[in-house]
């Protein structure tokens, strides 16, 4: 959720903007321009404020796990030995080289990170935790969690009041 500092940077017209790209990426700034009642260079330099900024990253493809082949979807919660600069560090970029790692979080509670990670099946997702995530240094506890149905996923922020 944007903050109340960063809310006061941009205005209504950003937000829906924002919105209508959150919900399609590939809109046409005519288009865009046509739902939010403005014209397309105004839509285009407006876009073009909002990337420079940092409130758009990027634009990407969001692809379907299952039909690649990614069976499995997992939570895994780990838990540091020690909680060092150089512990963190080694950690993180171990994490970061695991192509199955889709998102590592910093977390407060039990555990020190929660991992989603995808596996094909039973058996890489075995290899992922004994072969590549047990042998990183520093690592005390691991607690995996399969996901049975994913209820809701979306990687739309609220943006509009």
């Amino acid at each position: 959720m944007l903050e109340s500092s960063t809310k006061d940077q941009i205005d209504g017209l950003d937000q829906k903007i924002l919105q209508e790209l959150q919900e399609n990426g590939r809109i046409t700034n005519a288009e865009l321009a046509r739902r939010i009642n403005l014209s397309p260079p105004a839509v285009h330099a407006r876009i073009r404020r909002l990337e420079e900024a940092g409130y758009i990253r990027g634009y990407v493809a969001l692809a379907d796990g299952e039909m690649l082949g990614y069976d499995m979807l997992c939570f895994v919660h780990i838990l540091l030995a020690a909680h060092n600069s150089e512990q963190i560090e080694t950690v993180r970029a171990a994490l970061l080289g695991m192509p199955q790692v889709l998102e590592c979080h910093h977390v407060t509670g039990e555990y020190d990170y929660i991992l989603k990670v995808v596996a094909r099946n039973r058996q890489a997702l075995e290899r992922f935790l004994v072969d590549q995530l047990t042998p990183v240094p520093g690592l005390t506890r691991i607690h995996t969690n399969l996901v049975l149905n994913t209820v809701k996923q979306t990687t739309c922020l609220p943006i509009l009041p």
